[in-house]
């Protein structure tokens, strides 16, 4: 696989950074559920004791309003956090098939599902009773409709509340609310122990976040924005030239880095593209930056940093190791 294929397929675990790929991320918003109650459900002939007795249930997704008439047994998860999320929310011996971008958890039913070009009919064979997808690229879902097939588009949120909400729908939709809630506050719970852990003299420093080597960023505007804002760290891509233009993820350019001198560095292209602070360290004009000099560089972990769900904590947690260094 080249370094230009690998970049491409990180970047659709983070609202398909790359300007052409932007406009499929389409819009994010919260999503919202409500029960209907009705008899039990049941799986495999009894009932579960993680299901609800209140089916059916009418979620709200991107694509409008999903009534399921009992909790599915059979989910295709098109999109790698979704994939995230239903296993830990308890879903996961519900879900049949994953896309090829889902690598956590391991036991995930991968296949060479493309959420980038996805086909229709592939998803069907494994005759699905809801399909959630982060991007309804090629029609998906007309077509998924036209077959009969539920479908819920949850689309990568901008902000840490989004993120909790879609974990909810997730929750109601497959049959595990409790759960979900619980994963909401366990990762609520963290990040703010995390936030309030840094001292106060890293209030104010600068961050810059490298999604690649060619230096993609993100703004204040997107989701892993919210979560340097709630640290109070000053983002250089929010002053970049085209920021806004960009979607929220401007492509900056080594001379801005390194003028805008970052305290922070945090590298969530270290599994694509082999960055560290060694090779950041090399890298004209870079020796002297705050971050590279006092030795404050995240180097992260691509899929950690690049996606919404509850191990956006684990996350945090290692960007407040960082701060707690800074004097």
């Amino acid at each position: 696989m080249s370094s230009s294929t690998r970049r491409r397929t990180r970047r659709f675990g983070l609202v398909l950074i790359a300007p052409v790929l932007i406009a499929l991320a389409g819009c994010a918003g919260s999503s919202t559920a409500t029960a209907t109650p009705s008899a039990p459900a049941s799986a495999a002939g009894s009932p579960s004791p993680t299901l609800p007795t209140a089916f059916p249930v009418t979620v709200t997704g991107a694509n409008g309003k999903l009534t399921l008439a009992k909790a599915p047994e059979r989910i295709v998860s098109m999109g790698p956090t979704t994939t995230e999320v239903l296993f830990a929310i308890g879903a996961g011996p519900q879900v049949k098939a994953v896309d090829d971008n889902s690598t956590y958890p391991t036991d995930a039913p991968k296949t060479k599902l493309s959420a980038f070009q996805p086909n229709a009919e592939a998803v069907a064979g494994y005759t699905p009773d809801l399909v959630v997808i982060t991007n309804d690229a090629n029609g998906l879902v007309a077509s998924l409709t036209t077959l009969k097939i539920p479908a819920l588009v949850l689309p990568a949120p901008k902000t840490l509340d989004e993120a909790y909400a879609q974990m909810v729908t997730l929750g109601q939709a497959t049959g595990h609310e409790a759960d979900a809630e619980k994963v909401v506050a366990t990762t609520k719970g963290r990040i703010a122990k995390a936030v309030a852990s840094v001292p106060a003299a890293a209030r104010g420093k600068k961050v810059y976040h490298e999604l690649d080597p060619t230096f993609y960023s993100v703004t204040s505007s997107t989701f892993l924005g919210s979560v340097y804002a709630l640290f109070g760290l000053t983002n250089i891509a929010d002053a970049a030239k085209g920021a806004a233009a960009a979607g929220g993820y401007p492509r900056l350019s080594a001379e801005y880095v390194v003028t805008q001198a970052p305290d922070l560095i945090v590298l969530a292209d270290t599994k694509c593209c082999q960055q560290n602070a060694a090779a950041l360290a090399k890298r004209p004009g870079f020796a002297a930056v705050p971050a590279v000099k006092n030795g404050v560089v995240l180097a992260a972990d691509d899929d950690i940093a690049s996606r919404w769900g509850p191990r956006v904590a684990d996350f945090a947690e290692s960007v407040s190791a960082e701060l707690a260094t800074l004097k």
